[in-house]
């Protein structure tokens, strides 16, 4: 069963450690807006980026709403990596956005 966690969750979180941020949305749509100290690594580019993640290393992941993010993880995961997804996405954050 895949983990996630809400906005809210993710933003206590960001407040109490480091964490490793995925934002799997397109280049230009994480441009427009993102968490901050999200990376992006866009769907479309993940398999061929695999390679560059570490297994060792948890990551969340999040996207526009969610969708997208829930994708990846269960791509990750089946790939041996430790995941959780971040539900609503960068729309449901209320902090603010980093361009």
């Amino acid at each position: 069963m895949q983990k996630s966690l809400t906005t809210s969750q993710l933003a206590q979180l960001l407040k109490r450690q480091s964490i490793q941020l995925l934002d799997v949305r397109e280049a230009n749509e994480y441009a427009a807006g993102h968490i901050p100290r999200a990376i992006n690594l866009p769907l479309s580019k993940l398999g061929g980026s695999i390679s560059r993640l570490d297994k060792e290393t948890p990551y969340h992941v999040v996207c526009q709403m969610g969708g997208h993010s829930a994708r990846a993880c269960q791509f990750l995961e089946e790939n041996g990596f430790d995941v959780t997804n971040v539900t609503g996405g960068t729309d449901a954050w209320t902090g603010p956005l980093e361009q």
